[in-house]
């Protein structure tokens, strides 16, 4: 049996679309997680992204972190978390935000940095405060980079929300890991699908709120 005979034969299955376990409610789960996650990683990453990249202090500091979070295996962090947290949402939470943080954090400080300096020194010369020149001036040309590092995490968040149903948690990684339990080969190719498309779609928002948030003249020079 082939791929597309899994792919088919999972979601032509009347069974996978209703109650608890059908895809509508695995769907939403995952999207749950993944928001979540990609929310908390933003909140501390564009902060502190923003300010080192105005400044232009923190350079080698970022780098550090980043290299740090990246080498962290995330199954290995959420088994951790897991046997210290116990049972709950923070033991899932923590691996996704840690996943998150290093591309949000380094893309946006490095967006900051490669604003052409010219109209950030006029708008010092004119007595603009820092805080104005970071998101009148700054933030308009970076926000294609700081997207793109938006983009990247919310990818990785999606892709890996699946280790949720190591511990028992739902999202479409349960498809995934009941049907290797199960030898349920049909499950396994449906739930790696629909993070497939989870992934697609994801590119497809990110695409779409580039073109209504960045400004014509910045897409052009981009």
């Amino acid at each position: 049996m082939n791929v597309i005979h899994f792919i088919n034969a999972f979601f032509s299955d009347g069974a996978h679309w209703h109650g608890y376990d059908g895809i509508p409610t695995r769907v939403f789960q995952h999207i749950q997680y993944s928001l979540l996650a990609l929310a908390v990683a933003a909140a501390i990453g564009l902060p502190l992204g923003l300010l080192t990249g105005h400044t232009g202090r923190g350079g080698n500091i970022l780098a550090s972190i980043a290299t740090a979070a990246r080498a962290l295996p995330s199954f290995g962090l959420l088994v951790l978390m897991f046997v210290l947290l116990g049972f709950g949402l923070l033991p899932v939470m923590i691996p996704l935000v840690v996943l998150a943080i290093p591309p949000i954090l380094v893309t946006t400080y490095e967006a900051v940095r490669s604003v052409d300096p010219s109209p950030v020194d006029a708008a010092r010369g004119m007595g603009m405060p820092e805080s104005r020149i970071l998101f009148q001036v700054e933030v308009p040309v970076a926000l294609p980079l700081i997207l793109s590092g938006l983009r990247s995490a919310a990818i990785q968040i999606v892709s890996t929300a699946t280790i949720a149903a190591y511990v028992s948690f739902g999202g479409v990684g349960r498809y995934i890991i009941d049907g290797l339990y199960q030898y349920n080969y049909e499950k396994v190719v449906g739930g790696a699908t629909l993070v497939a498309v989870m992934a697609l779609a994801t590119l497809a928002v990110f695409w779409a709120v580039a073109r209504i948030t960045v400004s014509p003249g910045v897409r052009r020079r981009g």
